[in-house]
Formats: structure tokens, sequence, C-alpha cells
């Protein structure tokens, strides 16, 4: 069966990395409290497995509730959408995409095609 250790260092070569640990759960929590904006793109670890779950639940929630005290906050990505779904939290963020890339891609500035024949029209 599968060994469930908290590292504070590198990951050995045979491992996996599946989840952030308390300590980084505890930091990205702390860090949106009272933040005004929030792009959040990409779970935290695998948020299907329980209970690698619980980095992905801790910053969801974290942003839901910096969204209810005022920040805006940007979801990118479908895990990230499922993630935020599954938890039933969708309604405490601002707007959820789909397109991870894409809009990471949209935040950089980059140009689409599509949107540019569009404004050509």
């Amino acid at each position: 069966g599968a060994e469930n250790k908290v590292l504070s260092g590198d990951i050995e070569s045979d491992w996996q990395g599946v989840d952030i640990g308390p300590e980084s759960r505890k930091l990205f929590t702390e860090k949106l409290v009272g933040v005004k904006t929030i792009v959040w793109n990409g779970p935290m670890g695998v948020f299907e497995l329980p209970p690698f779950d619980e980095g992905t639940k801790a910053v969801a929630l974290a942003v839901a509730e910096a969204t209810d005290k005022g920040a805006r906050s940007v979801i990118g990505g479908g895990d990230s959408a499922s993630a935020v779904k599954k938890l039933g939290l969708e309604e405490g963020i601002s707007h959820i995409s789909t397109g991870g890339g894409a809009s990471l891609e949209f935040l950089e500035g980059k140009k689409f095609k599509c949107l540019e024949i569009l404004d050509e029209k």
C-alpha cells in the first residue's frame, strides 16, 4: 500500500507529491487574508482522493472567505473549477474559467487569433 509522509524538504525521486502539507496550507491561507485580488490556477493536490484533498479544500475555503470579504477571485482551469464545485463553493468565487492555460495567457496580455478575427469583423 501507499505510505503517507509529510516532508519539509525535497521529495525523494521514487515518491510523488500528492498534496501540500499542514505548514503550506497555513501559509497559503494566511497570505489570502486581506488581499484584493486572487488568481488561482490548479489544485493544490490530488483533490479527487481523500486525504489528498485537504490542501485544495483549505485554499478554496480561504479564497471563498476572502471573496466574501471583498476580494475579487478568479479560478482558472478545469481541475480547480471541479474542485471548487465539488466543495460547493462556486457561488463564493467571483469568476470561474475552465480554460487554465488560456486564462493565464489572457492575463499575460497575449493575443488570441479567434478573438482577433472577431475584432476584424
